[in-house]
């Protein structure tokens, strides 16, 4: 008897696929650890937030770095997830060659709502496994930022982040890839509402 097992997809695989018009324009996806995952559809608060950050991103870094939103950060051998912002290097070409890499990644910052057990337990080892240095989950379930740094790998191969630190709605945080530039919590976690 045999069983039937999913087949992973290599990143050239995925670019192929890509290529040859597989997937739509309008699809969400992303690939993490060889398997496309289709990304849950956001709610009100996850689009505020974004747009808030938005509003507050570009402003505060201008030129030091490049912004980018939901768009593809490569992790060979197998993963390209789109998180919703990351601060990556300036590039010459604007990564017109290639997407950003690990060393690329100056911090990766997701907005969790219904999202929030992925990028805890798929994404913090994702990232890790990877050495990107900084990643932060605004968790808009318990109402506060997750700062993660200092990745490692244990003596079993499990991936993770040493330091965590939960920083409130009502302070204000550095970026950790620029620490002269730091920014209000308010402006960026909406009012909790009674849904």
């Amino acid at each position: 008897m045999s069983i039937a097992q999913a087949k992973r997809f290599t990143l050239d695989e995925y670019h192929r696929l890509t290529e040859l018009g597989f997937f739509h324009e309008d699809d969400h996806i992303e690939l993490v650890n060889g398997e496309i995952i289709e990304m849950v559809s956001k709610g009100k608060a996850h689009e505020t937030c974004l747009r808030n950050l938005w509003k507050l991103l570009p402003k505060l870094v201008e030129d030091r770095a490049t912004l980018q939103s939901q768009a593809p950060i490569t992790l060979p051998p197998n993963s390209e997830p789109e998180p919703d912002f990351a601060i990556v290097k300036n590039k010459d070409d604007n990564y017109l060659s290639a997407h950003p890499a690990p060393s690329d990644v100056l911090l990766v910052i997701e907005v969790a709502d219904s999202s929030l057990d992925y990028d805890q337990v798929v994404k913090i080892p994702l990232y890790a496994q990877a050495l990107i240095t900084n990643y932060w989950i605004f968790n808009l379930f318990d109402n506060h930022l997750e700062c993660y740094s200092e990745p490692y790998a244990d003596s079993l191969g499990k991936y993770g982040y040493s330091s965590k630190r939960i920083v409130l709605p009502n302070q204000t945080i550095s970026l950790s890839c620029f620490p002269d530039l730091s920014f209000d919590l308010s402006k960026i976690f909406p009012p909790k509402l009674n849904f």
